[in-house]
This record gives C-alpha cells, sequence and structure tokens, in this order.
C-alpha cells in the first residue's frame, strides 16, 4: 500500500476539501483516465484495491499511472478508550481529491476495455467519478 517513508509532521488535521482541482485535471501520460467529479478522501486501501481491479481486468496488457498519493496521515483512538488524553496514533493515510483531479490513466488497451477497467475500478472508490479520452490531435 501507498505510504511516505517519513513527514514533517507525525499527525495532521482533518481539513477541509474545498475548491475545485486547478492541478492534475489533463491526461499528462496515458489515453483514458478516471476523473473525479465529488470532493473526499481516498484511503491507500482504497487506491490499492482500485489498481487491483483495474490490471486483472486489462489482463497486465497496457500501462497504469496512479495521479494520486495518500500522504495525509489519519489518526484514531482505539476502541472504548474516555475522552481527552490528547489524539490517537495514526491509523491510516488518504488522499485528499478534489472535483476535477484525475485518479487513474491507462494507455496501451482498446477504448472498450480501457472503459470496462475503469468502470471496475471506480465501483472500489468512494466518490463519483467520469471515464475520459484524450483527444486526438
Amino acid at each position: 500500500m501507498l505510504q511516505p517513508m517519513r513527514t514533517k509532521f507525525r499527525k495532521a488535521h482533518k481539513g477541509r476539501i474545498k475548491g475545485i482541482a486547478t492541478s492534475g485535471i489533463n491526461l499528462a501520460f496515458g489515453q483514458f483516465g478516471l476523473k473525479a467529479l465529488e470532493p473526499e478522501r481516498v484511503t491507500a486501501r482504497q487506491i490499492e484495491a482500485a489498481r487491483r481491479a483495474l490490471t486483472r481486468h486489462m489482463k497486465r496488457a497496457g500501462r497504469v499511472w496512479i495521479r494520486i498519493y495518500p500522504d495525509v496521515p489519519v489518526s484514531k483512538k482505539p476502541l472504548e478508550v474516555r475522552m481527552g488524553s490528547g489524539k490517537g496514533a495514526p491509523e491510516y493515510w488518504v488522499a485528499r481529491v478534489k472535483p476535477g483531479r484525475i485518479i487513474f490513466e491507462i494507455d496501451g488497451v482498446p477504448v472498450a476495455l480501457a472503459r470496462e477497467a475503469l468502470s471496475l475500478a471506480a465501483a472500489k472508490l468512494p466518490i463519483k467519478t467520469r471515464f475520459i479520452e484524450r483527444i486526438a490531435e
């Protein structure tokens, strides 16, 4: 699973995901992509599950790029612990995804296969997404 080797701070504030994406909104590597339509935190487990579904359906043909990275730690207190005594330990990692952000890109496969594979990957994610295609120059 994806997670940073080291970070400047162990714990992060929850924050809010405001506005629309300004970077990572165009296809940069592949021919087809999966674009987020709503703001949400996507966990490292969800990214990995989507990647596996994608590569399995493509039968390891073509190439896959993951355009998001889970770099925000989410902390959680253990079960049945009383309030107070500080913030919990980091539990898992998330990527904050804004609307318009490209999540996955693929190349080297036919359109029908790409559409099907990306729809299987989208089913593993907690957000609404859209299949996008590079316009031929």
